[in-house]
């Protein structure tokens, strides 16, 4: 976007500093500076940063459904059983998901109705609905790995049953839902999640004394060990979510943000909000390969196992550190889960996608109770058959919405000055090429 230069007269440009008091008591100092100007000038930087980060959260709430149960176990498997050298996943799925969800953004930012609602102007009714229902159906296959995720965490740390504990955080959950502002009360909340989980997943990585140079290397040569499987398919689709991309042109427009601050948010939102994920899945698998080598064969290591990493140091607050990320993760994961369930249900039927609508928070009341009712029924463990039902759908499901994106994001008439640029279609052509790669790899290890 380009500035917009400052409006002259005929007469010239005008010196509005010579108009101000502040201007006529330097200029009489003789040293051409103002005692009040300097006094003020740090304190409109501080304005200008309060501002700044005023603008976080919509990409925090995307990075926050990322980084859940699932992804916390597939890094902890990567690094016990490959050690670093499938850390160069996660980079180049970190870059894709910035890609993918800086279009949703963009895409938001230009229209005049949700994202759903551009696609069914601009490519068909039939369309907008695959793609609100298809993100709905995942949110609720994927809620029960989050709802059992969140008891196991805080059993870990209180002892009791994983069951009654997810129960407790579906019920806080739900709390959330009727708060009277509620999408600031859950931005705020999953911003002091992320900072939770950060803190405990870099200590983690730092008491645990990983080597700083393989992780530096695995993380920029690619390479694919022998019996990897399906686990890289696990990297990708936990850390290149496409459907998380997908809800970040909902969460800034929920915050209301507006065209002319693109460029500030991508720096002080998108940017950090998708980042952070993926750095902290990057310190889990080099923690893991530092302590846990060839721990759990072929399996690799438990979270169990990976829970005591810390307890030869740091004692039982060693558990306590890494069982407080570890809910942190499945709790930000869940709301934003049920979140983006709830409104991606209302907006492909038709009814709107504003978190204050009741239609919208009862779509999230069923992906909640989805995951509390499957966990119970499941005695606390994640139904094996449930996950591999999810994993399916976004077999189908998540090429989709690439493409649909993709198509918009390159229409000028829509996009203006926002439209993909050349390197954006490039990149984004290697996103699509990645998830239909994972879906073939998929396709073939589960059904031949």
């Amino acid at each position: 976007m380009s500035d917009v230069a400052p409006a002259r007269s005929n007469n010239g440009p005008t010196d509005r500093r010579a108009a101000t008091p502040q201007a006529t008591a330097a200029s009489a100092s003789g040293d051409g500076t103002s005692p009040v100007a300097s006094t003020t000038a740090p304190v409109g930087r501080g304005r200008r940063a309060l501002r700044m980060l005023a603008l976080m959260g919509p990409a925090f709430i995307v990075g926050a459904w990322q980084f859940g149960p699932g992804n916390l176990t597939s890094a902890v498997q990567a690094g016990s059983r490959f050690g670093y050298s499938l850390i160069w996943v996660i980079a180049v799925s970190t870059v894709l998901m910035l890609v993918y969800a800086d279009m949703s953004i963009r895409i938001a930012l230009v229209s005049k109705g949700s994202v759903v609602q551009t696609i069914k102007e601009h490519l068909g009714s039939w369309s907008g609905r695959i793609a609100g229902l298809g993100v709905f159906a995942i949110t609720l296959m994927f809620s029960v790995g989050n709802a059992v995720g969140s008891g196991l965490g805080l059993s870990l740390v209180f002892g009791g049953s994983p069951m009654w504990w997810t129960l407790a955080c579906t019920a806080v959950v739900v709390g959330i839902l009727f708060a009277r502002r509620l999408y600031t009360v859950i931005e705020k909340l999953v911003l002091v999640i992320v900072a939770i989980m950060a803190a405990s997943f870099v200590a983690t990585a730092i008491v645990t004394r990983p080597d700083w140079g393989a992780a530096a290397v695995g993380s920029i040569v690619p390479t694919v060990p022998a019996g990897v499987g399906l686990l890289i398919v696990a990297l990708v689709g936990t850390n290149f979510s496409v459907n998380a991309a997908f809800y970040a042109g909902y969460a800034s427009r929920e915050r209301g943000l507006r065209r002319d601050q693109y460029r500030e948010t991508t720096l002080v939102d998108t940017i950090p909000g998708i980042v952070a994920p993926g750095v902290m899945t990057a310190l889990v698998i080099m923690a893991a390969a530092a302590v846990l080598p060839g721990v759990g064969g072929e399996q690799g290591a438990t979270l169990n196992q990976f829970s005591a990493v810390l307890t030869p140091i740091a004692g039982e607050a060693g558990r306590t550190i890494f069982s407080l990320g570890f809910t942190g993760a499945a709790l930000s994961a869940m709301i934003a889960n049920a979140t983006a369930g709830g409104t991606l249900l209302s907006d492909g039927l038709g009814h709107g996608n504003k978190l204050s609508s009741w239609k919208v928070r009862s779509g999230i009341l069923g992906v909640l109770g989805f995951g509390a009712l499957i966990t119970v029924l499941a005695h606390g463990a994640s139904p094996v058959q449930l996950i591999i039902a999810a994993q399916a759908l976004t077999v189908v499901i998540a090429p989709i919405l690439a493409v649909l994106m993709l198509i918009l994001a390159n229409r000028s008439t829509l996009m203006g000055d926002l439209r993909n640029t050349w390197w954006q279609n490039v990149l984004s052509a290697i996103g699509l090429i990645a998830i239909a790669a994972v879906c073939y790899q998929l396709v073939i290890t589960s059904f031949f």
